[in-house]
């Protein structure tokens, strides 16, 4: 089977999960919680050499604040959770708003190794693609290998395969360089409700896919 290198991790649903489970809509993040680490350690088994979640975006911190809490305590947790596993981390966000956790400011300067460091972890922590992109000079006379370096998020490499969950069929400003020749793939089922078989379907589908980049 081929594998995608890189894979970019949307985790939407939680909200509608928890109230399709008589919970209120920010005690869905957690409930997130252990699927992302199942999922690190199924990547990391098969070979994969990099990972992106989608923690939140500057635009989710428009929301209640007892939701934005939970979920930015949500996304200290989870690196909580992978600084105990083999991986090389790197935080990407706005960490001029005081919306960025604190906690994970350590994370944002360079990639930090926890135990071996065998697969790149990224997460995106109160990202914004207009944040992202806020550095590119206005100069049209730049190529695709410039406006990478002009990125805040240049420590990323480009994506092969986007997986999102919830059943949303869009990208919500998820990397839009990095994604620019990703296959997307979408799971109708919540992400707290992740099975195993998800990730597997997902790889099985892009074996089949026609990887042109463009070419």
């Amino acid at each position: 089977m081929r594998l995608p290198k890189h894979i970019g991790i949307i985790p939407d649903g939680n909200r509608r999960w928890a109230t399709n489970h008589g919970l209120t809509k920010d005690k869905g993040y957690d409930s997130g919680l252990n699927p992302g680490l199942i999922l690190f350690k199924l990547c990391k088994n098969i070979g994969i050499k990099e990972l992106t979640y989608y923690g939140f975006t500057t635009d989710n911190t428009k929301r209640p604040s007892i939701q934005r809490k939970a979920f930015t305590n949500s996304c200290v947790k989870a690196v909580e959770m992978i600084s105990n596993q083999d991986a090389s981390l790197l935080v990407v966000g706005n960490t001029n708003s005081k919306m960025f956790p604190k906690e994970l400011l350590p994370y944002t300067e360079h990639r930090t190794v926890f135990g071996k460091g065998d697969i790149k972890v990224n997460f995106l922590v109160n990202y914004g693609w207009e944040w992202d992109l806020g550095n590119l000079p206005q100069d049209n006379n730049m190529n695709r290998k410039t406006i990478v370096d002009y990125l805040k998020s240049n420590d990323i490499s480009r994506i092969d395969l986007i997986i999102r969950w919830g059943g949303r069929r869009r990208l919500s400003g998820f990397l839009p360089v990095q994604s620019v020749y990703s296959d997307f793939y979408v799971i109708d089922d919540y992400w707290p409700d992740f099975k195993p078989e998800h990730l597997h379907n997902a790889l099985k589908w892009y074996n089949n896919q026609d990887i042109t980049l463009g070419g």
